[in-house]
C-alpha cells in the first residue's frame, strides 16, 4: 500500500514539474541592429531608408509578411519606440536616449547611469562610462545566479598571425574582455557573411562591457567572437541568454567599401549597409533556427534595433520575435515597447520573481508576452515555497487516498 502510495506521489510531482516548465521560453538569441528606423513617414529624406518594405532586406520583410513560409514563427511590434528622457534613470534633456551606447547600456541595466552616458567611447574609467558593482544589470545578475550568459562579438578574440588579424578565432583559454574597438582591412582576413577583407568592432555596440560585474578578466569566457557560433550552435554550447553583435558592416551601421552586391543587385551608400544586414540575418537565423537551442529547447531569437533616426516620436524601431512559442505568421499588435520592455521580459524568464532593473521594474512597463502565445513567458517555474505547497499538496492527497482505501476495507 505504501510502496503504491510513494509511486502515486512521485508520478503526480512529475507532472506538476512538467506542467510548471511546459511551452515556457529556453534559450535568447538577441541580435542587435542599427541606425535605421523600421517605420517612418513618407515625407523622411530619402537618404534614411526604412526596413519595412525596403527592397534591400528581402528576408526581414518575409519576417514580418503574413503568409509567407519565413513568417510562420514570427511576431513583430509595429510599437517599438526609443526610451523617452522622462524615464526614470534617462539622462535630462531634449530628445530620446542617443547616440548607441547608452541604448545598449540600457538593454542591461533600464538606465544609462546616474551621471547620464551620452557618448560612443570605448568603456574607460576616464571617460566615466564604465557602471558599478552597485548598478544591477542582467548579464550581472544572470553571471550571479548561475545562468549562462555569451557575448557574441563579430571579429573580436581572433587570431593575429604575422600581425595581421585573421577570420580564426582564438582558443577559449585565450578569450579576451574586448574593451578596445577595432577596425581595418586584412588580407588575412575574409568575412563568413559580406566576404570582404574588412573588419569593425565596436565596443558601443557590446553592453556587457560597459559593467564593472561583466568586464573583468574573470568574464573573459563569456565573450566569444562571433566566428564561434556556428560551432557552439552545432555542439549545444550556447548560453541562456546570448546577445549577438555583427560588425559594424553586418549590422547596418557602416557600407563597405564599393557597396554591396546582394541577390544580383549592387548597393552602394545606406541601401548597401541595409542589403548587408539583411544578407546577414538571411544567414544567421536559419542557423540559429536549425540548432537543438531552437528545435528541441524552445529557444528564441530577438531581432533588436538600438535608436530611431530622424525622429524620437515619429518613427519606429525593429523588434522582431522569432520562437516556436511565438503566436507567428507575423502577428503584431499597437502595444507600446522600448528597450525595457526586453529588459523586463529577460527577468521574469530568467529571474522570476526577483524583479528588474531601473526603469524596467516600472509596472507600467509593458513586456513581450502579447507576442507569444499565452504562457510562454509569465509561466516561469514555481518559486521554491511553490514547490513546497505543491509538494505538500501531493503528500496530502496521498494521504487522503491511504484513509480512503482502509476505510473501505473495514466496511
Amino acid at each position: 500500500m505504501f510502496k503504491k502510495l510513494a509511486l502515486s506521489s512521485a508520478a503526480a510531482l512529475s507532472l506538476g514539474a512538467a506542467a510548471a516548465h511546459a511551452d515556457t521560453v529556453g534559450p535568447v538569441f538577441v541580435i542587435a541592429l542599427e541606425n535605421h528606423n523600421f517605420t517612418q513617414p513618407a515625407s523622411f529624406n530619402a537618404a534614411i531608408n526604412p526596413i519595412l518594405g525596403d527592397t534591400a532586406a528581402p528576408f526581414i520583410n518575409s519576417l514580418v509578411t503574413a503568409g509567407n513560409a519565413n513568417a510562420q514563427f514570427v511576431s513583430y511590434a509595429s510599437s517599438y519606440v526609443n526610451v523617452p528622457p522622462q524615464v526614470a534613470g534617462s539622462p535630462s534633456g531634449a530628445g530620446a536616449v542617443h547616440p548607441s551606447e547608452p541604448n545598449y547600456i540600457w538593454s542591461q541595466a533600464g538606465q544609462t547611469a546616474p551621471n547620464g552616458v551620452r557618448t560612443d567611447g570605448d568603456p574607460t574609467a576616464a571617460r566615466g562610462n564604465i557602471l558599478p558593482t552597485s548598478i544591477p544589470s542582467l548579464s550581472a545578475a544572470l553571471q550571479a545566479n548561475g545562468i549562462s550568459w555569451k557575448s557574441y562579438q563579430e571579429d573580436t578574440n581572433l587570431a593575429v598571425v604575422n600581425g595581421k588579424v585573421t577570420s580564426t578565432p582564438v582558443p577559449p583559454s585565450q578569450y579576451t574582455v574586448p574593451l578596445t574597438s577595432q577596425s581595418g582591412t586584412s588580407t588575412s582576413y575574409v568575412n563568413a557573411y559580406n566576404g570582404s577583407n574588412q573588419f569593425s568592432y565596436g565596443a558601443k555596440h557590446d553592453p556587457m562591457v560597459f559593467f564593472a560585474a561583466t568586464n573583468g578578466p574573470g568574464s573573459a569566457q563569456n565573450y566569444a567572437p562571433l566566428q564561434q557560433l556556428q560551432s557552439d550552435l552545432a555542439n549545444n554550447a550556447t548560453a541562456r541568454y546570448n546577445w549577438i553583435t555583427p560588425d559594424q558592416f553586418n549590422d547596418m551601421h557602416t557600407a563597405l567599401t564599393g557597396g554591396f552586391t546582394y541577390k544580383g543587385v549592387h548597393y552602394t551608400g545606406d541601401q548597401a549597409s541595409v542589403a548587408q544586414g539583411d544578407n546577414f540575418l538571411s544567414i544567421v537565423v536559419p542557423m540559429i533556427m536549425a540548432s537543438q537551442a531552437f528545435q528541441k529547447q524552445n529557444g528564441t531569437i530577438i531581432i533588436w534595433n538600438d535608436e530611431t533616426e530622424g525622429s524620437d516620436t515619429a518613427t519606429t524601431s525593429t523588434e522582431i520575435v522569432i520562437s516556436k512559442l511565438a503566436k507567428g505568421n507575423a502577428y503584431t499588435n499597437n502595444i507600446l515597447y522600448d528597450h525595457s520592455s526586453d529588459l523586463k521580459t529577460m527577468c521574469e524568464l530568467m529571474l522570476p520573481g526577483q524583479g528588474c532593473f531601473g526603469a524596467a521594474n516600472s509596472p507600467s512597463v509593458n513586456d513581450l508576452s502579447d507576442l507569444f502565445q499565452p504562457g510562454a513567458i509569465a509561466a516561469a517555474a514555481p518559486e521554491p515555497s511553490t514547490w513546497a505547497m505543491m509538494i505538500l499538496g501531493f503528500f496530502g492527497l496521498g494521504f487522503l487516498a491511504v484513509r480512503r482505501n482502509a476505510t473501505l476495507r473495514l466496511a
